[in-house]
């Protein structure tokens, strides 16, 4: 039977019903197997194209010793990711480098937006999604709050004010609450409501992974939804606390509390230190997220 791919693995070139199918007609497993068969299941990637805070690392102006380091693991993008099934592409925020980080990524096709919260360090890039309805020729489904999507409408008004200029983004709002699951394609995703400051925001979760960016506090009703993950994305901006996101050692306490498998720090700022020093402290089921890495579950 195949092996289930590594993270440097390529993934999706056949589907679980594939494999299965072909190792039948190769003799390699027979009907006997099935007991087994029927608990595999599609792998999930989740691949992050940004792992860095409002200002990115480095920092424009900046000469500390992160923002000059040679590192390519100190190079962060303002946070965002993807989530991708064998069928379905989904951005989490689309920042100001959101062209870039597709780009960077050679990302042909997405099929859906979802946003956190209205931050411009989460949503400075949407009008970049023209390309998709180009090419494509579809209209994005942004999913988001009440509060976001009255933030986008007044931030992009042009978008909205005419629809009859070819050039503007084509975008069509779906409303999405806390705690009420939703669909895009074949992935299932569960908002939690967090807090970030004193801002109301939202956490992905998917299957046993967690997207918790820019958030200071988990609130009780998401609690039961994290513990005891496959994969937890948690923000942790740097080393001495801050007002709106876990430091590195609150972090580290929210960990223990939901006992995730393995988790992959994110929303890094230059103050966290450089990424090869900091990864030597952490206990051996932390890790700092990195552009680019890809995890799957």
């Amino acid at each position: 039977m195949n092996k289930r791919p590594t993270e440097s693995e390529s993934l999706f070139k056949k589907s679980p019903t594939q494999t299965i199918e072909n190792s039948l007609e190769r003799g390699d497993i027979s009907i006997f197997d099935f007991p087994i068969i029927l608990i595999l299941k599609e792998v999930l990637e989740f691949l992050f194209t940004g792992t860095g805070t409002s200002t990115g690392v480095p920092m424009v102006g900046c000469s500390c010793e992160v923002c000059q380091s040679t590192d390519p693991l100190d190079k962060r993008l303002r946070s965002s990711g993807i989530i991708r099934s064998e069928k379905t592409s989904i951005v989490i925020d689309t920042g100001p480098d959101f062209r870039q980080q597709m780009l960077n990524h050679r990302i042909t096709d997405i099929d859906a937006v979802v946003y956190t919260h209205q931050h411009k360090d989460h949503t400075a890039g949407l009008d970049d999604v023209r390309p998709f309805n180009y090419l494509r020729d579809k209209v994005m489904p942004l999913y988001t709050s009440e509060a976001v999507e009255t933030h986008l409408r007044k931030e992009y008004y042009y978008i909205f004010e005419r629809t009859d200029y070819p050039g503007l983004p084509r975008l069509h709002f779906k409303r999405i609450e806390p705690l009420t699951p939703f669909q895009i394609g074949d992935i299932d995703l569960l908002p939690l409501p967090l807090m970030h400051g004193p801002l109301p925001v939202l956490g992905f979760k998917v299957d046993s992974f967690a997207y918790l960016t820019d958030t200071n506090q988990l609130l009780p009703e998401s609690i039961p939804h994290l513990q005891n993950l496959e994969l937890l994305v948690l923000d942790a901006l740097r080393i001495t606390p801050h007002y709106s996101h876990f430091h590195l050692a609150k972090a580290l306490e929210v960990i223990e509390e939901l006992k995730p498998q393995r988790t992959y720090l994110t929303h890094i700022s230059h103050l966290l230190g450089k990424h090869a020093e900091v990864s030597l402290t952490l206990p051996e089921n932390v890790f700092l997220a990195y552009d680019g890495l890809r995890l799957q579950w």
